[in-house]
């Protein structure tokens, strides 16, 4: 009898195996069918992403900003902490203060490429050595003012051009202004520098070697600045507002990151041992100030939003908004020479009746050059004004 039992119970277990089989081998034929059909219906559009994707990865990206502040501020420690990098290794500084008397900015450009998980970035790092640094700093302002149009001027000149397949874009699409810690906000060289600057760059203000504040101290700072920025209608960087279906851990880092302008940073390039564990840092008496810890300064969202999350945006700013406005104003002064050209031409051949007829064609061509001209500053002005990020030609 126990035999018997244990031989039914053998069958029946048989035949659940068998019929489970059969179901799953019917789910799997219907997983088969379906993915067919899905296949027969696939057009082939899906894989654009990837497309671009790889098109992007194989010519690589650029990236360019400038940075603008007081000697002696850490620009230089800040940007080889960044990049992990010795941009600056070869500089020479003053030795004498009375080196300074008649100091003028110079335009340092520093290139780097910088690959990660097979993507390229080449990077440019604009300096401005000497800014706010001579006995007369009335003009010191002028170089940098002139190296950024001057980079608007190539890339309109090679976009105009007839071979534009391969125009580098040495635009500077953010400007990393450095704030001092030791007065009390900006100064008015930083406020008049600024509204140079707002309506041509991205300006992403830092309140530079902030490890010398308290934390109560820092926050008034922090304050104070940007009430400043908004008593005198500075534009700087505005982030973008998070997509409605972000997740809430991004808009949560998005808000930590608008809530820390202007960034207190700190810059090291020199590597400290903290509870085990080499960091780097700065050593005082008192302890040691560790450069990627956030409770101790905001230089890990400055690299987080310049290189991580915001890096395009910044591109597209300066492309969409900044570039534009140049463009604007480029028209308009090329409009105005033309109708002095057309001015001209019109008292000449009221001197030369006899060569009127050919002074009425050239002032028929200057007409259209004008009135074309004229079409395409009305376009782009229109297109500016309904982008909601930037005003137009601000002051």
């Amino acid at each position: 009898e126990p035999a018997r039992s244990v031989s039914r119970r053998t069958d029946m277990a048989d035949r659940q195996v068998k019929q489970s089989n059969t179901v799953i081998n019917a789910g799997l034929s219907r997983l088969e069918e379906d993915k067919q059909c899905e296949d027969d219906e696939f057009i082939g559009f899906a894989t654009l992403p990837d497309q671009v994707h790889r098109k992007a990865v194989k010519r690589g990206f650029e990236f360019s900003f400038m940075v603008v502040g007081e000697t002696g501020l850490g620009k230089s420690t800040l940007i080889n902490s960044l990049f992990l990098t010795d941009l600056y290794k070869d500089r020479k500084f003053p030795n004498h203060i009375l080196d300074n008397a008649e100091q003028t900015v110079d335009i340092e450009r520093k290139q780097l490429e910088i690959e990660e998980k097979g993507v390229k970035v080449r990077l440019s790092v604009v300096d401005t050595p000497g800014f706010s640094e001579a006995l007369n700093g009335e003009k010191s302002w002028q170089p940098i003012i002139d190296y950024v149009d001057r980079q608007f001027e190539q890339y309109y000149q090679a976009e105009s051009g007839v071979n534009r397949k391969n125009i580098q874009d040495s635009r500077v699409h953010c400007c990393l202004y450095f704030i001092s810690p030791y007065g009390h906000g900006l100064k008015p060289i930083d406020v008049f520098m600024m509204k140079k600057l707002h309506h041509k760059v991205n300006i992403i203000p830092l309140i530079a070697k902030s490890d010398t504040l308290t934390p109560k101290e820092r926050s008034h700072l922090k304050n104070k600045v940007m009430e400043q920025i908004e008593e005198n209608h500075i534009n700087i960087y505005k982030f973008p507002e998070c997509d409605s279906d972000e997740d809430e851990e991004f808009k949560q880092q998005d808000r930590e990151l608008k809530s820390a302008i202007p960034f207190a940073v700190v810059g090291s390039n020199t590597v400290v041992e903290v509870a085990g564990k080499k960091v780097r840092g700065r050593m005082y008496q008192w302890g040691i100030v560790e450069v990627e810890n956030p409770a101790h300064c905001d230089f890990v969202k400055l690299r987080q939003m310049l290189i991580s999350t915001h890096m395009q945006d910044l591109k597209d700013i300066t492309s969409d908004i900044h570039y534009e406005n140049y463009r604007a104003e480029h028209l308009a002064e090329q409009m105005k020479q033309s109708t002095r050209e057309r001015m001209k031409l019109k008292r000449e051949s009221m001197l030369n009746p006899g060569k009127m007829e050919d002074t009425d064609n050239l002032i028929a061509q200057k007409d259209a050059e004008i009135q074309r001209m004229q079409e395409m500053l009305a376009k782009m002005q229109a297109q500016l004004q309904t982008n909601p990020r930037t005003p137009v030609n601000g002051t």
